[in-house]
């Protein structure tokens, strides 16, 4: 069977400041709802939370740096993608038990079904990071 609906998309560039992440919650939910997502609105909202504030910790230097944030619906499948100005690829890390931090990528790994990296579009520095998790009903 061919399926003949259109993907749907959803970009936005916001400052690469921590004080942006409760936007950007705000919208990955809405989204989601109206794509009637529901089902995948927790793990997307947190896993998308988590690169954002790797984002905005590890790439966002300057007062005028950008965080994109993409939504991609296919309609067997949700891809966010995180993209920042720094060219340095993030790692995993095995934080010590009281260390606040280092656990963003074991976080988004937990949550999605396929996590990775992809370079910057043409003409543009720094790099994508994305995540990925199957549309069907979970139960």
């Amino acid at each position: 069977m061919i399926s003949l609906s259109r993907p749907s998309l959803f970009q936005v560039a916001v400052p690469a400041h921590p004080s942006c992440a409760a936007s950007v919650r705000r919208t990955v939910a809405a989204h989601l709802t109206f794509w009637h997502l529901s089902h995948l609105l927790d793990d997307a909202v947190l896993a998308t939370d988590e690169l954002f504030a790797n984002a905005v910790s590890h790439a966002g230097a300057g007062p005028a740096d950008s965080v994109a944030v993409m939504l991609e619906h296919t309609g067997h499948e949700l891809r966010v993608t995180v993209s920042d100005p720094s060219p340095l690829l993030p790692r995993p890390r095995t934080p010590g038990a009281a260390a606040e931090s280092g656990r963003g990528l074991s976080i988004v790994a937990a949550l999605a079904d396929d996590w990775g990296t992809a370079p910057p579009d043409p003409g543009t520095p720094g790099k994508k990071v994305w995540f990925s998790l199957v549309v069907g009903e979970k139960t």
